[in-house]
């Protein structure tokens, strides 16, 4: 089983990337794929967590993640105070959004480190709603860079089932500049 957690701000799309990956994920033939949000009475831009577990058996699971294999962080901020890389594992994966080299995020860190800049993608892309851009598909193309979880064609695909075609290919345009243009730093070989 592989699990996933995802921060985010309100507003962002941490929770519904979530979803879309696991619907990616399920296309890539995982059979047992569960997403779940994890947010109070928090409104917009603050700190939010979902959890997305992919197998390939069926899950019954659908708790948070707290020992996660893999963290897709969409704000950078939230490195400083959002506890992001709490509970992550050994060998795992930190991808963030970010124009940073990966090896200045977290030195010395026991994960994998890739970055995106998922923002830029999104603003090229023209994915702003209610002036906050929405970084979470593009994100979904840094994943499947660093990670192998899910190919490009199935993040696509995704996005078609969710969206009208002509926002689903905005979508997909910012997935695949991320995807391009994620930078990694692995402390271990590639793939969770």
């Amino acid at each position: 089983m592989c699990e996933i957690r995802w921060h985010g701000r309100g507003g962002q799309g941490a929770i519904t990337s979530a979803q879309y990956m696991a619907h990616a994920a399920y296309l890539a033939g995982f059979k047992g794929v569960t997403s779940a949000p994890s947010f109070g009475a928090e409104r917009r831009g603050a700190p939010v967590t979902a959890s997305t577990r992919l197998s390939m058996e069926p899950l019954r699971t659908f708790s948070q993640v707290e020992h996660p294999d893999l963290v897709v962080v969409l704000d950078e901020s939230l490195l400083e105070v959002g506890g992001a890389t709490v509970g992550l594992k050994e060998g795992g994966w930190l991808i963030v959004n970010s124009l940073r080299d990966p090896e200045t995020i977290a030195p010395g860190g026991h994960f994998s480190v890739a970055t995106a800049d998922a923002s830029g993608a999104a603003e090229d892309a023209g994915l702003v709603v209610a002036g906050t851009l929405m970084v979470n598909t593009a994100m979904l193309g840094a994943v499947a860079q660093a990670t192998g979880l899910m190919s490009l064609e199935e993040v696509r695909t995704a996005l078609h089932d969710k969206f009208p075609a002509a926002t689903a290919e905005r979508n997909y345009a910012a997935a695949v500049f991320t995807h391009h243009r994620t930078r990694v730093a692995a402390c271990v070989p590639q793939g969770v």
